[in-house]
């Protein structure tokens, strides 16, 4: 099983910022996209960023100009900068991380972010 764990959650105020985390298994880190979900209390899941194995990255309009995406090759984890976080920011964010040999998707547990107003 391909793990990928995600950390950096919490409590915040509004206008805070927060880092998230999500470690990726080596095998696929280095050739594979990696996404960040997330799924507010009765909503769907939402897609919110991606990286691609060269740095090119993409962003939902609700998060551009708040959330940088960016990876740490060596340590082969993806990091989710949040800034001027709103109370509609609450979610839980999952990471997900494409396998494109075996055509597969791997998802985190996620981790829970609480923005209070």
């Amino acid at each position: 099983q391909v793990q990928v764990v995600e950390s950096g959650g919490g409590l915040v105020q509004a206008g805070g910022s927060l880092t998230l985390s999500c470690v990726v298994a080596r095998s696929i880190f280095n050739t594979n996209r990696v996404h960040w979900y997330r799924q507010a209390p009765g909503k769907q899941r939402e897609f919110v960023a991606t990286i691609a194995p060269g740095g090119n990255t993409e962003y939902r309009d609700f998060v551009k100009g708040r959330c940088t995406i960016s990876r740490d090759d060596a340590k082969a984890t993806v990091y989710l900068q949040m800034n001027s976080l709103k109370p509609e920011d609450t979610a839980v964010y999952v990471c997900n991380a494409e396998d494109s040999d075996r055509k597969r998707y791997y998802w985190g547990q996620g981790t829970q972010v609480i923005v209070s107003s």
